[in-house]
Parts: structure tokens; C-alpha cells; sequence
């Protein structure tokens, strides 16, 4: 599996491009194999999952980027089922309130960072923040951030700087051990379409339909062009980003699993060996309860 992890890694933007990315690519892969393949991915990610907890250096945070509809939450349902829920957290981002806005834009990001030995969840991510805000610049208004009292003073520098405080961002977690999965859930614009009047016609999925996901359809090249402006100023080999074609739901997940499992047996984990005196405790304990 790990040619999947090889063939979506961005470790370096200077020559990426979306347009060379298909949103539909399932390479041999078949439909009628997917769950199997799925359940086998999980199966081996489960005790990996177990030996990240027990050695307890480094904590593993997947990031999960995407237009609407491109199947985020369906990913993180299939893909973390089977994993054990207490060493794993989820955080959905939704538009900042008023205390998020009293702080910089990545506190309420490092305030959900994982703990060592934990796989953490960012349902969007700090990334929003060079994403929908450049699409529309006016939220930046919100933050009221020193001499910027009008969106013409948004220009290069400004993004520049923001694209620099993300890449020391991620430097700072990669140095004290938080290892970072970047997921951008590439889906074709018909593609989105189809899933958008599904959610229409199935009274089961009504309740997912947004109007302003629509509304955000005219700004798909806007959006197009952030998010491949991201990926270029913040790919490194450190923190790469993985682009993951997301028109095929079943083959997604399986890209994904596969990426999760790899990143975490790359760590080379361990169990904690006990020291001597340790062991000759729990001989004599062991002695004791034998006894009973």
C-alpha cells in the first residue's frame, strides 16, 4: 500500500498543480474489493494504533481539507471505525466566535492539538484560514488585527506572513513530536454537483443540504486556486500533504487508511521495555496472586 502514500505526497510545491491530480483515479483497484481491503487496513492500523499510546513520544494529527461534499465526515467514519475511540479525538471547525476572534487565528487549533500517544482529528483546520478568508477576504475584518481596517490592505505580504506562520507552526509540533497528516479531499465540480442533488432527492440526506453550498459553487476556481497556493507554500517533506482523489468514495478511504497505517509504522514504535527491578516486582506480585 505504501505506492498510494508515494503517489499522493506533496513534499515539495514548487512544481505541484491540481490539474495534474485526476479526482477520479482508483489505479487496479475495484469496487466489489473495497470493503475487504478496507477492514484489512484497520486491522493492521488497530495495534499500531495501541503501540502509539504505549510509547508515548509522539502524537499523530490528521488534517482533513476539502470542497463541500467531497466526503470528509463519511472518511473519518470509515476510516477511524475499528480504532479505539478513548485515543482518539475529533474536532469539526466551524466559522471562529467571538473568543476565537479575540485571540490569533491558530490558538483555537493548538488548543485542540493531540497529546502524545493520541490521534487527533481536525475536521478543516487552521488551513480555513488561508483558504475561505482568501476566497473572501472580508472575514479577515473580524479578527481586527492591527492596521487592517480594509480589505485593500489584504495584499501579497499579508498572505505571505500568514503562510509563513503556518509552515513555523507545523515546525514547532513536528519538533516536539506531533506528526501531521495533511488530507485535501480532491472531488471534480460534476462531481459535487451529483452529491449535492442526492442530498436532495433522499429525505435521509435533507438535512445535509446547505444553500450557501451552492452559493460557494461560483467561487470553485477562488477556491481552486487557494487551496493549490497552500499546498505549494506549506508542503514540505516534514509535514507533506497528501492529495487524495475523492470522487470514488470507496477508493478514497482505502487511500486514506493506507496513508494513516504507513505514517504510523514509518515511526518505528516500540513498547516500553521495564527496567530490572520493575520486573522483579511483578514476578513477586505474580508469585502472590498464584497463591491465592
Amino acid at each position: 500500500m505504501k505506492h498510494l502514500a508515494d503517489k499522493f505526497k506533496i513534499t515539495d510545491g514548487k512544481k505541484f498543480s491540481l490539474k495534474d491530480f485526476d479526482t477520479s483515479y482508483t489505479g487496479d483497484y475495484k469496487k466489489e474489493d473495497a470493503a475487504d481491503i478496507l477492514d484489512g487496513l484497520i486491522k493492521q492500523t488497530s495495534p499500531v494504533q495501541e503501540e502509539l499510546y504505549a510509547d508515548n513520544q509522539y502524537a499523530l494529527l490528521i488534517i482533513f481539507q476539502a470542497m463541500d461534499a467531497a466526503g470528509k465526515d463519511s472518511a473519518i467514519a470509515h476510516t477511524m471505525s475499528g480504532l479505539n475511540p478513548q485515543g482518539c479525538q475529533v474536532f469539526s471547525f466551524k466559522q471562529p466566535g467571538t473568543e476565537e476572534y479575540n485571540h490569533d487565528f491558530l490558538w483555537r487549533h493548538y488548543k485542540a492539538l493531540p497529546e502524545r500517544g493520541r490521534i487527533g482529528i481536525h475536521n478543516r483546520s487552521h488551513y480555513e484560514n488561508v483558504l475561505i478568508t482568501k476566497v473572501h477576504p472580508e472575514l479577515i475584518l473580524n479578527e481586527k488585527l492591527p492596521d487592517v481596517d480594509s480589505v485593500k490592505k489584504l495584499g501579497d505580504e499579508f498572505w505571505e506572513h500568514r503562510y509563513h506562520s503556518i509552515r513555523e507552526f507545523e515546525k514547532h509540533l513536528y519538533r516536539n513530536g506531533t506528526v501531521m497528516i495533511k488530507f485535501f479531499l480532491h472531488v471534480s465540480k460534476e462531481e459535487q454537483k451529483l452529491r449535492f442533488l442526492e442530498r436532495i432527492d433522499d429525505p435521509s440526506k435533507n438535512w445535509k443540504f446547505s444553500e450557501s453550498d451552492v452559493a460557494e459553487r461560483k467561487y470553485w476556481n477562488d477556491y481552486m486556486k487557494a487551496y493549490e497556493k497552500a499546498i505549494k507554500e506549506t508542503a514540505t517533506p516534514e509535514n507533506p500533504w497528501y492529495v487524495i482523489p475523492a470522487d470514488k468514495k470507496w477508493f478514497t478511504r482505502i487511500a486514506i487508511s493506507s496513508i494513516i497505517l504507513e505514517t504510523i509504522k514509518e515511526l518505528k514504535l516500540k513498547y516500553p521495555v521495564l527496567k530490572k527491578a520493575e520486573k522483579d516486582k511483578l514476578a513477586d506480585i505474580k508469585k502472590t496472586l498464584e497463591k491465592e
